[in-house]
């Protein structure tokens, strides 16, 4: 291992530690000095996720002892959504399941509003940014938006500079997306993550009464009522996604527990297509990753990235792994490597020590560490995942159900237990 990947890998393994998150909120309760929890919001009213979130927000607004500050903003920029039409086709979708699981209200959403539906709902919302009743007013607006109705455009010469001051104050401290919570030096996206500031401020006494009001989604919640043999899922995933590594081990109990067969599909990483991923995008990305992993039991941040030859390499021995029964073995071995070991792949050392851990005899494996079967099959795999109207990984397909990101695999579970259903029926 180089020195360079070596300081990388330790500097990742303190910025991803328990004990670094402790230490922001300690740093940030010293600040608060006995003052109220302020959370700031980030609005942007033409995404569905922060339509759910606006509404949860209501809910938290009236059972913790919290202020919540709005912003407005826009959509992110390109490098955020390299896959814009898709990303917001999905979205659509994507909150529907979130809307019934947590009991939140949610319009058609057929289509995505124009410009000047956009203009008019922000133009609205600006004069209650600084009101207690700004989320009131966000749902409602919302609602119009998205069912299609007309909402009337008058011009206000605050609205631009609200929405600049939005997405200053969200770049300051360090993010690009919307729907996103931003408390004591932590970032929580949606109700997705809203489980952890829940927690984080029932430590600090911030709850009125009673239990956390969105709790985090598990998959195998229930035990198997039956088995699925000759049913498959799916899996899209990337060496270099921290994402993929917390699938990889949760997808397989999924496969193994409801007697499906998991297919692997690799593809490239959107960084080695030519898409950017800037250091702001990638260090939020791999905090939230080491967070969801702490809660997961998975190990996580002792980080050698490996972008570029390393994934290379691993893809050139998937054939042969695959090909001796070893493509599970393979796959995992490679990613706890990567993610939680620090080993560097792009080595010869390296990336026998992993071939070995997946049972892959190195004198056989290593003829083809250098081999460019794997790259029609990466560009296969991409093609599918695309004609799913997904761009991203990890990606999850059984039957006519594909999701994307490794915390909806219990989407996954709930496609699997209706079909044991109708095997029943």
């Amino acid at each position: 291992m180089s020195l360079r990947t070596w300081v990388a890998s330790r500097v990742m393994h303190r910025l991803t530690s328990l004990d670094h998150e402790q230490k922001v909120h300690a740093q940030a309760e010293r600040k608060r000095a006995g003052g109220p929890h302020v959370i700031e919001y980030f609005h942007q009213v033409d995404d569905p996720y922060s339509h759910l979130a606006a509404q949860a927000l209501a809910r938290i607004q009236t059972q913790y002892d919290v202020v919540v500050v709005p912003h407005l903003v826009g959509p992110p920029a390109d490098w955020a959504a390299p896959e814009r039409e898709r990303l917001q086709a999905y979205a659509r979708a994507d909150v529907r399941r979130l809307a019934v699981r947590h009991e939140l209200g949610l319009p058609l959403m057929e289509r995505q509003p124009g410009q000047d539906q956009i203009d008019a709902a922000n133009t609205f919302l600006v004069p209650f940014l600084a009101s207690d009743h700004f989320f009131d007013h966000a749902r409602r607006v919302g609602d119009q938006l998205w069912s299609g109705v007309r909402l009337e455009h008058v011009p206000h010469a605050d609205t631009g500079a609200a929405l600049s001051a939005g997405e200053a104050r969200r770049e300051a401290n360090g993010h690009f997306m919307s729907a996103m919570l931003y408390y004591g030096g932590e970032w929580y996206w949606g109700v997705d993550r809203l489980h952890y500031l829940e927690q984080r401020l029932l430590s600090l006494g911030a709850r009125h009464a009673g239990a956390p009001l969105f709790p985090c989604p598990m998959e195998l919640e229930q035990p198997p009522t039956g088995s699925l043999g000759g049913e498959t899922i799916d899996f899209f995933l990337s060496f270099r996604s921290p994402y993929t590594w917390l699938a990889v081990p949760r997808v397989k109990a999924l496969a193994d527990v409801w007697g499906a067969e998991l297919r692997l599909r690799y593809v490239l990483p959107m960084v080695m297509r030519g898409l950017s991923v800037p250091r702001m995008k990638g260090l939020y990305f791999v905090r939230d990753a080491a967070r969801e992993a702490r809660r997961m039991g998975i190990p996580f941040g002792c980080i050698a990235d490996p972008v570029g030859r390393p994934v290379e390499r691993g893809y050139s021995l998937f054939p042969i792994a695959q090909r001796e029964g070893l493509g599970y073995a393979w796959c995992e071995s490679f990613m706890r490597a990567a993610w939680s070991e620090g080993v560097d792949a792009g080595s010869n050392a390296g990336l026998r020590s992993i071939a070995e851990q997946a049972g892959l005899d190195w004198s056989t494996a290593s003829v083809h560490r250098d081999s460019q079967e794997w790259r029609p099959v990466a560009e296969a795999s991409r093609a599918a995942m695309f004609a799913l109207g997904h761009w991203g990984v990890p990606c999850f397909k059984v039957r006519d159900v594909a999701v994307w990101g490794q915390d909806r695999l219990w989407v996954v579970e709930e496609e699997l237990r209706r079909l044991v259903g109708e095997q029943s029926t």
